[in-house]
Formats: structure tokens, C-alpha cells, sequence
């Protein structure tokens, strides 16, 4: 089967298999009415995703799991995984009390759709290439991630639709993944020893621990931006004036806007170099940070216009940092140094989903994206020193 059938199915195993991330973000409104759902509690149904994502990873790289199991059965089983737990909420879940624990399993299972997607998009690109091709990745993600706020927004489906149209795209991507998705010419070619290890003991060498945390800063921006764009959204003043809903104004600027990005970041990234294209995004993404307050009380043009552009900047970097990784990690653990990495960087997402809305209710939402700042300024840091380094990068054997 050709490169680009591949890369087209894992991208679109992406699409669909993520589509239930944030499927409960999509639907909090509904919510309100129907569970008389708090604050706090809408917290909690996107924070037990991001829980149960670290468990998983934590226990996939215990077990070397994306090394050593065929990464498309543990794509698909991932997937399909996703969606049951996420057709099971939509069908029987009363209350917080059954949905969370079902958000967390969610959460758990997608530790092996998006870490095991990215060691076999690497697999299908020599490293000249890798950039872009983890862009369109990294693309997928950010579409399928968005989908749900579309289905609510254009749709007149009540939450409980919504939520089943979102496992039926995870179960369809699972159902791609097992049929057409296989590994490409530049994976390893045989399952190595286990070594659960290798996902700290890669933080021992330079070219590793600088692309993690550079991802560890962008990371601690992207979640709770993508989380909260919605309340800050519904906050602004100029709310009403927006394209459409607030849910189509979402997909419309981080979805539609971050696909864009993702693509303009995995083609700088080959053209210039992995740590300019990074720096570029992690320092645009942080100027956004500290310009939203301004921007909040902004005309519905302008302040869409500053969403699609932050929208762009927050993500075109994410696929930068993993084809970082994939080049100067330990190419017999790739996948365990992926889903190491993705497991902190999950980690810091939590910290910042919690404490911005506690933020936004001190000050208001118009201050509460300033907490995010330091993240990309510190990942700029990062990478401005794994540029200086110049750390060595593998060939797809793993040589240096």
C-alpha cells in the first residue's frame, strides 16, 4: 500500500478515533440544564480524561506496549475502547457520579490511539520529511479533538446525540486503523527487550530532555486554552457578534485554524530547522497569553481573528516536538519515549485546566489566560538551547 494511503489512514484514525477527547466539553451546556451540572463538575469531566490519558500512558510505558505490541491492533483497540466507554455515558449516565469514572476509562484507552498514531507516522517518513508528516498528524488531532463543538454547533442533536455521534466516528476510525493501517519501512524491525525504564532514563541525555521540555511548556498553554476558549469566549463582550455559535466559532478557530497551523509547523520545521520553527510558535502562542486581556474586550472580527491566530500558534509546534523526539531518542523505543513524553505532558495539563477557571473567578476571564504564559516562555527556553546543543539526530537505523 502507497506512503500516502498510509499517512492518510493514520491521520484519519486521528480524525475520528479523538473525536470523543473533548465530546463532553462540547455538550456542558446541555449538561447545566439536565444534571444541574456545577462549575466544579464540568472541571472534572475534562479532568478525568486527562487522568485516565496519564494512567494509561504510565502503564503502556511500563509495559513497552507501542514497542512490542503491532502498533494498528493497539491503535484500533484503543480507538474502539474510546468509543464504547463514550456510548456507554451517552446511554446510561445519569450524573457526574457515573460519567466521570467513564471519562476516565476514555481517557485511558486514548493512550493508546494518540501516542501509538505518532510512532506510526514517524515510521512512514525518513527524517527530511518527518516534520510535515507529523504536522498532519498532529492536524488530525486538532480536528478530531474539535469535532464535537461542530456536531453541537451545527447540529440540533440534545447532548446525548452528540456524544453518540463521537463514538460512532472513534468506532469507524478503529475499524480503519485494523484494516488498512500498517507499519512503515523506518520502524524497527523487531519488538526490543523490555525496558520500562527508558522513559526517564532518556531524560539523561540532552537532545531528549531539551524536546521534552520544550513539549512540557507547551503543553502546560494548550489544553487549558483549548478547554476554556468557550467560557472566555461566551465572557467577551463582543460574544454575540461571533460566526455562527460559540461551539462553530471553536471548531472554526482552533479546529480548522490549528489544522492550518499544525501544517505550516511540520513544513517549517523541514525547511528551517526543528528548533526555529518551535521557537516561532511557542513565542507567538505566549504573546497571545499576555495579550488576551486587551483582545477580550475587542469587536467580534478582531477577536476572532486573534482566536484563529492563537488557535494556529498553540498547536503548530506539538508535531515539532515529537519529531524531535523520534529523532535523537533510543530508535528501538520510540514509541515508549512518545508515550512518556505524551504521559507528563498530560500530567501539566491537568494542573492548568484546574487553576485557570479558579483564576477566572477571582479576576475574570478577561485575566485568566495569563496563567498560561509561562509555559510557551519556558518550551522557548528549551529550545533555543536543544538549537545551540545541536544534539546529534539519529538515522532511522539509530545510528548517530
Amino acid at each position: 500500500m502507497s506512503v500516502g494511503v498510509q499517512r492518510g489512514a493514520i491521520a484519519a484514525v486521528q480524525v475520528l478515533g479523538l473525536a470523543v477527547w473533548f465530546s463532553m466539553s462540547a455538550v456542558v451546556p446541555g449538561l447545566r440544564n439536565d444534571w444541574g451540572l456545577t462549575a466544579g463538575g464540568a472541571v472534572w469531566l475534562t479532568a478525568s480524561v486527562q487522568f485516565g490519558f496519564v494512567a494509561g500512558a504510565v502503564a503502556s510505558t511500563a509495559l513497552n506496549l507501542a514497542d512490542r505490541v503491532p502498533p494498528q491492533r493497539l491503535l484500533a483497540a484503543g480507538a474502539a475502547a474510546a468509543a464504547a466507554c463514550t456510548a456507554a455515558l451517552a446511554l446510561v449516565a445519569d450524573g457526574p457520579a457515573v460519567a466521570v469514572p467513564l471519562r476516565f476509562m476514555t481517557g485511558v484507552f486514548l493512550a493508546g490511539v494518540y501516542p501509538t498514531g505518532m510512532k506510526l507516522m514517524a515510521s512512514w517518513a525518513g527524517s527530511a520529511g518527518r516534520g510535515r508528516t507529523m504536522g498532519v498528524l498532529i492536524a488530525a488531532l486538532t480536528l478530531g479533538s474539535t469535532l464535537p463543538h461542530l456536531i453541537a454547533g451545527l447540529g440540533s442533536l440534545p447532548w446525548r446525540g452528540v456524544l453518540l455521534a463521537a463514538a460512532a466516528a472513534g468506532l469507524a476510525g478503529s475499524v480503519i486503523a485494523l484494516v488498512l493501517v500498517r507499519p512503515g519501512p523506518y520502524a524497527a524491525s523487531a519488538a526490543p527487550a523490555r525496558n520500562p525504564r527508558y522513559a526517564l532514563s532518556m531524560f539523561t541525555e540532552r537532545g531528549p530532555r531539551l524536546a521534552n521540555l520544550g513539549y512540557f511548556g507547551h503543553m502546560w498553554e494548550l489544553y487549558a486554552l483549548w478547554t476554556w476558549i468557550p467560557s472566555f469566549l461566551l465572557a467577551a463582550p463582543a460574544a454575540g457578534g461571533l460566526p455562527g455559535s460559540v461551539e462553530t466559532t471553536v471548531f472554526l478557530a482552533m479546529g480548522l485554524g490549528g489544522a492550518a497551523g499544525c501544517l505550516l509547523g511540520g513544513w517549517g520545521a523541514d525547511r528551517f530547522g526543528r528548533p526555529p520553527a518551535a521557537l516561532t510558535a511557542l513565542l507567538l502562542s505566549g504573546l497571545c497569553c499576555l495579550l488576551s486581556p486587551l483582545l477580550f474586550h475587542a469587536p467580534p472580527p478582531l477577536l476572532f481573528a486573534f482566536c484563529a491566530l492563537w488557535g494556529a500558534a498553540v498547536i503548530a509546534d506539538s508535531g515539532v516536538f515529537s519529531t524531535s523526539l523520534s529523532e535523537v531518542a533510543d530508535h528501538r523505543y520510540i514509541g515508549t519515549a512518545l508515550t512518556g513524553q505524551t504521559a507528563i505532558g498530560f500530567a501539566l495539563t491537568v494542573v492548568s485546566i484546574q487553576l485557570t477557571p479558579l483564576l477566572a473567578e477571582a479576576v475574570g476571564w478577561e485575566y485568566a489566560f495569563l496563567l498560561l504564559a509561562p509555559g510557551p516562555l519556558a518550551g522557548a527556553f528549551a529550545m533555543r538551547a536543544f538549537g545551540k546543543g545541536a544534539p546529534s539526530v539519529r538515522s532511522p537505523q539509530g545510528t548517530s
